[in-house]
């Protein structure tokens, strides 16, 4: 897929992964939607990179549909969508005094990293499927934001682990029900990287978390989730694959 030209939907758009992913593909001719609920910073980002943006809670299906129809007026039915929104706890399945772990947290990590990336992706994708094919055949292309933890989670990331489990687990099925639209599905699966919530902690703590990546022994650079992203798009063999961006590590349980 030649991405100069396309039009691209990036959820998440306004920070971390997702920043660097629509920053990367505009610079590579794409003209970039940016779906966030951060307006503040999803609008300065889709002004730094001449695109668009719209504040969207992925779960919600008239919002989603919505922006999808205002980007579509404006620069044309999407081709490319990244999908990068997402949130993570902290909570063990049993925590101090055996106090259980709350049901509503746990369903909300699920609802917004799991079924929202299927609701964008359903909506898409359908219009997706009403496109002409390029000259690959194809006619577009779905990457979702996975996790190492769907692994490999540690203590206390049943909630995050299960939700990018989910997102892993639906991949290859997805590509297997849009393959004959010539619509490819991959996942990205990052280990530890520099996203704001890494940048919080203290620098001696991000010292030692990226000493645990075998090579290279640091945390990733969103651009090199963004520089995949980008390969992913372009070669049209990469299909119903989820791949690890980790530096070959493995989380303890701690």
């Amino acid at each position: 897929m030649e991405i100069k030209g396309l039009t691209a939907i990036v959820t998440g758009g306004a920070s971390g992964l997702g920043e660097a992913t629509a920053r990367r593909l505009a610079k590579a001719g794409a003209r970039v939607t940016i779906f966030d609920m951060n307006a503040d910073r999803g609008t300065q980002v889709a002004s730094d990179i001449g695109g668009h943006f719209e504040k969207v809670d992925v779960v919600d299906a008239g919002n989603v549909e919505a922006a999808l129809e205002a980007s579509a007026a404006l620069y044309g039915e999407a081709r490319i969508l990244i999908n990068c929104a997402g949130i993570a706890i902290g909570e063990k399945t049993v925590g101090r005094d055996n106090v259980p772990h709350d049901l509503d947290r746990f369903k909300k990590v699920i609802e917004i990293n799991l079924i929202g990336s299927f609701n964008v992706i359903r909506l898409t994708t359908a219009r997706m499927a009403a496109l002409d094919p390029l000259d690959s055949k194809e006619r577009g292309v779905v990457i979702n934001t996975a996790s190492v933890a769907a692994m490999d989670g540690q203590v206390g990331q049943v909630a995050y682990s299960a939700s990018k489990g989910g997102i892993v687990g639906m991949t290859l099925p997805i590509a297997r029900d849009l393959a004959a639209l010539g619509i490819r599905v991959c996942t990205i699966a990052p280990g530890l990287f520099l996203t704001p919530m890494m940048e919080g902690l203290p620098e001696d703590v991000q010292e030692s978390l990226g000493g645990a990546v075998p090579f290279p022994s640091r945390l990733g650079k969103p651009d090199e989730y963004a520089h995949l992203v980008q390969h992913i798009c372009e070669n049209v063999m990469l299909n119903g694959e989820v791949i690890r961006l980790d530096g070959a590590i493995r989380l303890a349980p701690r």
